[in-house]
């Protein structure tokens, strides 16, 4: 997918209508949450099936759980793959964390950075493919506390990824929101992050609860450092496929695609000097 120059929104279901009726040109692809969707029926299950029929869809998973210590649930695997196979959708991506213990737990935790931990994801990520029977790409993800760490998130991240031989679905904003959060430089982590396993990318905006906490919520626009580390790690990593993110204070459409255009924006721009250079 390197050097694609392709944007892509999150779909949610307000958006159905509007958008059964006509997508943006702007927008290449669609992203969706499968237990979003695997089992909804009716209108909305029918203006979802036509949109998958003309669209390219991605989806981000919100539940696998790959870090949690409880066995995989390889029913809700299967249920994913029915879901992948109706609708033809080739990409599956999730979260490195993990949500279920005892019981789920609706959010996303920090795996602790340990060597444990690397060798028990990447058992999972394999045990998932091969149920799935396409690539499982990983997410790094924000965190607000490290316990039990034995390594940095730079560190473990990328020792999974190694371990597992599997993709990274890179998030522009994690990486932003986790260096205030956990004081390291940005920059240079997004630089170590291996070109080769990047299949796609996130970028979203976030809420700052405190001058060193920030809080990823998806819910307002990109800031200008966020736009910033996008840009150097086009520079630094080529162009990918890039997704905004926007879960809630969701502005319309014709807003959206100010952020929408701003990414063309810098993909174009680092295309045209790559071919200059070439």
């Amino acid at each position: 997918m390197k050097n694609k120059g392709q944007v892509g929104l999150g779909l949610r279901r307000e958006m159905l209508d509007e958008f059964c009726q006509e997508v943006p040109k702007e927008i290449n692809f669609l992203e969706v949450a499968p237990e979003n969707w695997m089992t909804l029926g009716g209108k909305f299950g029918r203006q979802f099936r036509a949109l998958t029929e003309q669209h390219e869809f991605y989806c981000h998973g919100l539940s696998l759980s790959i870090g949690s210590p409880a066995p995989l649930d390889v029913q809700f695997v299967k249920e994913v793959k029915a879901f992948l196979e109706l609708h033809q959708i080739n990409v599956y991506s999730e979260h490195l964390s993990y949500c279920s213990g005892v019981g789920h737990m609706y959010d996303l935790m920090p795996i602790p950075f340990t060597g444990e931990a690397v060798r028990h994801v990447a058992a999972r990520v394999k045990q998932v493919e091969d149920i799935i029977e396409r690539p499982l790409i990983l997410e790094n993800v924000s965190s607000y506390a490290a316990p039990g760490a034995e390594m940095s998130e730079l560190e473990f991240t990328t020792a999974v990824l190694e371990e597992a031989n599997c993709q990274l679905l890179l998030d522009v904003n994690n990486i932003y929101v986790n260096s205030i959060n956990h004081q390291f430089d940005a920059l240079a982590f997004l630089k170590a992050m291996p070109t080769d396993k990047i299949a796609y990318l996130h970028i979203a905006g976030h809420y700052e609860e405190a001058t060193d906490l920030m809080v990823d919520t998806h819910g307002a626009d990109i800031i200008e450092p966020v736009w910033q580390l996008l840009d150097a790690c086009h520079h630094h990593h080529g162009v990918f496929p890039t997704l905004l993110e926007r879960d809630f204070n969701i502005p319309a459409t014709n807003e959206l695609l100010l952020e929408i255009n701003q990414i063309h924006a810098y993909q174009n721009r680092h295309i045209t000097d790559l071919k200059r250079s070439a």
